[in-house]
Formats: C-alpha cells, sequence, structure tokens
C-alpha cells in the first residue's frame, strides 16, 4: 500500500497540473542505474523475465531516495525503452547503440509504400512484450505499485520513423493524403495501445519523460520532437488534429519537446488541458515558454543543475507553476541539494 507521503505526494501533484497551486514541484532523481544489455526489453531477444531484476533495482532505488528526501517524488515502475518501440511494430529494424539507446531504421520510402502498411495488433512482438513484462513486474511487487509507459513518441513522430525523413518531407508537400494516412494508424495504434495499458494497469503512470508522475485520468504522454522541423501551417495539419484528439480521448495531455520549437506555442495553446510541457531550451532560453504557458500549462524542467533551478524561480511569473526534475550522483548529494531547493520551492 502506499505510504501517507506518498499519498500526500500524489495529491500534490494532482493539484499542481489540475488544482489548487500549492507551491512549484521538486523531484530529486537518483543516478540511472546502467542497463544490463544495449537492447530494450521490447525488442530483445531474451525472455522479459531477463529484465525484471534490473526494472526491480531501479525502482527500489527510487524507493530509497524517496523515502530518505523531502521531495515531491513517486516510485513508479519505468518499462524503460528507446524512441523505437512503436515504429518496431510496424516493421521498423532497430539499430543498436553502444552508448545510447536503440533507434528505429526506417522501413519506407514512398506514398504507395506507406499505404501498405497495416496497423499492428497489440500481439505486435515488441507491444505484447511490453504488456508481459509489466504483467510479471506486477506479480514481483504487488498490484499497488503504479506501473510506467514506454517510450511514447507522437503519431506524427513514429511515422517520421516508419518513413525515410527526407522521403517523408517531401511527401508533406507531394503526397498530403498519404502522410496522413500513415499519421492516422500511428495514432490508431497508440490508442489502443494506452486504453489496453490502462486496463491492465488501472494503477498506471502514463508519464515517459521525464521522471514525474500524475493520475492516469489527467491525461497520457508523449514526445513531439519533430515539431522544431515544421513551419506553423505544417505542424497544425500534419500535427495538432491527433494530440487534440489524444487530450480529448485521455482527458488531458503532458508533451515533451526537445526540438527547436519556441514558434509552435501558439499551436501549442491550441491543445485542451495541455497539463504539461516539457522543454528543452535553445538560444532564446525559458522565458519564451514562460511567458506563454504561465497561467495555462505546468512548465516541466528537466536535467538541471542547481543554479539552473534559482535561475528559473528568478525568472517565474505570478502565474508560473514549475515542476522541477534534478539529478543527483548519490543519496547524500540528493539530501544535501533537496534540503537547499526546498527552501526556495516550499509547500503552500
Amino acid at each position: 500500500m502506499p505510504t501517507r507521503r506518498e499519498e500526500n505526494n500524489r495529491q500534490f501533484l494532482t493539484d499542481l497540473f489540475a488544482g489548487p497551486f500549492r507551491g512549484h514541484g521538486l523531484i530529486i532523481d537518483p543516478p540511472p542505474l546502467p542497463r544490463p544489455w544495449l537492447d530494450d526489453p521490447a525488442i530483445s531477444e531474451r525472455p522479459v523475465a531477463d529484465w525484471v531484476p534490473w526494472i526491480v533495482q531501479c525502482y527500489e532505488q527510487q524507493r530509497t531516495f524517496h523515502e530518505a528526501l523531502d521531495d515531491d517524488s513517486v516510485p513508479y515502475v519505468r518499462l524503460a525503452t528507446g524512441t523505437e518501440v512503436f515504429a518496431a511494430a510496424f516493421g521498423c529494424p532497430v539499430h543498436l547503440f553502444e552508448d545510447s539507446n536503440p533507434a528505429a531504421l526506417p522501413l519506407v520510402t514512398t506514398a504507395a509504400e506507406a499505404d501498405q502498411l497495416p496497423v499492428p495488433s497489440l500481439e505486435a512482438r515488441p507491444l505484447a512484450r511490453l504488456f508481459e513484462l509489466g504483467q510479471i513486474v506486477r506479480e514481483r511487487l504487488g498490484p499497488e505499485v503504479p506501473i510506467g509507459v514506454p517510450d511514447i513518441q507522437s503519431p506524427f513522430d513514429i511515422a517520421a520513423l516508419i518513413w525515410r525523413k527526407q522521403d517523408l518531407f517531401v511527401a508533406l508537400y507531394e503526397h498530403p493524403d498519404a502522410v496522413k494516412r500513415l499519421v492516422g494508424k500511428c495514432h490508431t495504434l497508440l490508442k489502443a495501445f494506452l486504453h489496453a495499458f490502462q486496463e491492465e494497469f488501472p494503477n498506471c503512470n502514463l508519464c515517459h519523460c521525464p521522471t514525474a508522475w500524475a493520475p492516469p485520468e489527467l491525461g497520457c504522454w508523449l514526445s513531439e520532437d519533430e515539431a522544431g522541423c515544421l513551419s506553423v501551417p505544417l505542424f497544425e495539419e500534419f500535427c495538432l488534429p491527433t494530440l487534440v484528439d489524444l487530450s480529448d480521448t485521455f482527458g488531458g495531455l503532458f508533451v515533451h519537446c526537445c526540438a527547436t520549437a519556441d514558434h509552435q506555442y501558439p499551436s501549442f495553446r491550441k491543445i485542451p488541458n495541455l497539463r504539461g510541457l516539457n522543454r528543452v531550451f535553445q538560444a532564446r532560453g525559458p522565458f519564451p515558454a514562460i511567458e506563454a504557458f504561465s497561467g495555462h500549462t505546468v512548465l516541466i524542467q528537466a536535467w538541471l543543475s542547481e543554479a539552473d533551478v534559482l535561475r528559473f524561480l528568478d525568472l517565474a511569473l505570478p502565474e508560473t507553476r514549475f515542476l522541477f526534475n534534478v539529478g543527483t550522483t548519490s543519496l547524500e548529494e540528493a539530501k544535501r541539494l533537496c534540503e537547499r531547493l526546498r527552501a526556495r520551492c516550499p509547500r503552500r
């Protein structure tokens, strides 16, 4: 059963995203534990049970930090994968890197090839393995433990993995309907997966990036990184409709975007119930996002130093809501850092 402090943190984060403002959120992340192999549980040739000790160890490390720190974390199981999962379900080959997550390689180069692709079922191997892994971990840790989703890319971003990108961008102009059909297939698969995941794991955490928690009724989380490559009209034609539908379907949306995408802020604002936005800022820095989303959307800021957090707090407007996600190298460092930052991010 969740501890009282864990329940309090859940309520605090729920309020941060969709309730009264009680202060900026603060999550201190433990150092990542090295992955045991280069591939992911979704695509590995190993039995999924081989991944369970690492998954459990990562969860137990979260619990250790949660119990030792006065932060706003909620421990949950992370079914950590690269971006390749849904593209691999369509049949994309996967490349393994020595020093990074696996990545899907393109499967199609033409509109005709894209149109021939069927929508995969949830029995597709990369997806079925993730359900199997979650079930085994739940048996190990108990039904109350929140199970997190794999990496979730937006429908357009999945399509951009499947269709060789230089050909896809030409097709935006020469074969726009074919692009929309492929995006629609990716959208259909993603919705089916999320519905099935919620049904199988009612106590799920739909956050995939960065480290956070929110109740599933507040919406799904995804990455929309191709937004930086598109003009506003193209984004609103090819990306925005599926984002709006996902938000309407699941009760809200949380978006990660590490692209050069400040020009898309007005379009992001058109997503109903955009609960959270995680940006990796470029030359213009954070203030355009603070101006655009204060009073509307929580700005989830990750991979920060202590100096970064203080700078963001100095830039905050009266209606700004932040959730800070800060990494550390040890528990002792985390204790000292949490004490200093909590003084600047008190709960009300």
